[in-house]
């Protein structure tokens, strides 16, 4: 009988299994999380919307609040990331912190609100080159047809060599964050500057309104939890993704709170109602004043390249979760296949592509908003998941640790770890209670609740799933969170493989 058992089981090869090795350093790595964190979208998009939205001035100081949260938050995740190297990142963490059942859950979320935020990107990016195509050549062209043109860079760059998706990430990103300090440094010498304190006075985060500022800085740092999707492709994952976290995070916090300082201070009394009237273009049109329209040109161009750039890291890290959930049986095996040569996640990023092709044309068929419906309302929403996701994992970490402790200090496993839990469920309650200020819509409307519940639908559906593998597969349930190691494991039995621990794991 257990020779048959082994002859049966699907032979599966450790290498067609395994993404590419030693092919990020720590640049690299930062390239793909500021990426997808897109400076250049969120000075020029969240913090004009952030003043419209709240009326509140503090969103410099609500980024070096939410990087602090996050910075004391990554002290147990990158002590974690040194104990598991899984492309899985929460999904791996949470398994392996408090349960499989959960973990799942936590994969099914992390793969919706990723994909809000990669897919919406395609809405923005149509949405805003349009008109922009429209004054600079004279051409009118849909917003979906320019949107399908960023789709199919997208969709070649991700079946291609990450190192090459580094690549072209490193050119948009340096040349969006030359730009950003540019405008920046334009606005303050501007003849208007007036230096202001008020967006620097830790006390405006107190009050009506704070909560959803506080919830629109972390939408800016999204990505920076990123670094360890790509562990497994990381020279020196111990030290590289550690280093790269806490990189990304300090020059996000530093960008984002130096560029929306000037540009209040550029604006004066009248920043918010500007930011009311003129959106976007409060960024650019204070910096034209200065450096002139060539400027603008080149700015609302770069602003494009950040949403592609956007969309190419965000379309990466979607292909390692669906790469990560194939290669362990949660998902078919097919999607835990790599390109030969490589190392790319093939089938993970074909998937993400056509649902990305399926959302565009239901939008553009049905004409629906692709800047409020699918851009404003999906990178909002991706937000709101992405929060959840990272408050259950700093409970993870604390979970893990407490069954095995060897290797890291008080500090990493228990310190940290219940300090960003605190805080982080404090800024959880903040985004929703405050979500119809944060989707911009009244009290009660459909995105105030959709969301929400769209959120512990699919965790719930996650769970469920977990539970029907504990019964009917028992083998892909064991290696659950534990990546190459689950693929090697499943014809011979996890726990034979892994020993008493893995009896250990294997039981819950």
């Amino acid at each position: 009988m257990s020779t048959t058992a082994t002859t049966t089981a699907p032979a599966v090869s450790n290498l067609s299994t395994a993404l590419a090795r030693d092919r990020l350093g720590v640049a690299a790595v930062v390239f793909f999380v500021m990426s997808a964190a897109a400076p250049l979208t969120v000075v020029a998009g969240v913090v004009p919307t952030g003043l419209a939205v709240t009326g509140l001035t503090g969103i410099p100081v609500a980024f070096a609040a939410v990087a602090l949260v996050l910075a004391v938050f990554s002290v147990g995740y990158v002590a974690m990331a040194r104990h598991i190297a899984n492309a899985g990142a929460f999904y791996a963490y949470v398994s392996r912190g408090l349960g499989r059942p959960l973990g799942v859950g936590a994969a099914w979320v992390a793969l919706v609100a990723y994909n809000m935020f990669q897919i919406a990107a395609y809405g923005g990016f149509g949405a805003i080159a349009a008109p922009l195509f429209a004054d600079w050549f004279g051409v009118d062209v849909q917003w979906w047809v320019l949107a399908l043109g960023a789709w199919a860079l997208v969709a070649v760059l991700g079946v291609r060599d990450v190192a090459v998706n580094g690549k072209v990430l490193a050119t948009l990103l340096v040349a969006e964050i030359v730009l950003v300090v540019a405008f920046a440094l334009a606005d303050v010498s501007s003849p208007g500057f007036q230096p202001a304190a008020a967006p620097l006075d830790p006390s405006g985060l107190v009050g009506a309104g704070a909560g959803a500022l506080l919830v629109m800085a972390v939408t800016g740092f999204v990505g920076f939890e990123q670094s360890v999707v790509f562990s497994e492709e990381s020279r020196d994952p111990r030290r590289t993704v550690a280093r790269a976290t806490y990189l990304a995070i300090t020059l996000i916090a530093v960008l984002y709170g130096f560029a929306a300082w000037a540009m209040i201070s550029a604006a004066g009394p009248e920043a918010v109602s500007r930011a009311g009237t003129e959106g976007p273009e409060l960024f650019f049109n204070l910096a034209a004043d200065r450096i002139g329209t060539l400027a603008l040109h080149l700015g609302h161009a770069l602003f494009l390249t950040s949403l592609i750039a956007a969309m190419i890291s965000f379309h990466n890290i979607i292909a390692r979760y669906t790469f990560s959930l194939g290669r362990e049986g949660v998902l078919p095996r097919a999607f835990g296949r790599t390109v030969p040569g490589t190392g790319a996640p093939k089938n993970g990023s074909l998937a993400q592509s056509a649902l990305g092709l399926v959302v565009i044309g239901l939008y553009a068929f049905a004409g629906w908003d692709p800047l409020v419906q699918l851009f404003f309302w999906g990178g909002t929403g991706g937000g709101i998941g992405v929060l959840l996701l990272i408050t259950l994992t700093s409970v993870a970490v604390l979970g893990y640790f407490a069954r095995q402790p060897a290797g890291e200090d008080a500090w990493h496993r228990v310190g940290a770890p219940l300090i960003s839990t605190a805080l982080l469920l404090v800024m959880t309650y903040l985004a929703l209670t405050n979500i119809a200020i944060l989707f911009g819509v009244a009290p009660g409307s459909a995105p105030t609740w959709v969301v929400p519940l769209a959120f512990g639908t699919v965790a719930l559906v996650g769970v469920a799933w977990a539970l029907i593998l504990r019964t009917a597969r028992p083998q892909v349930y064991a290696g659950i969170g534990f990546g190459a190691r689950s693929v090697t494991a499943a014809p011979r039995g996890f726990a034979a493989v892994l020993g008493q621990a893995g009896e250990q794991e294997a039981k819950r």
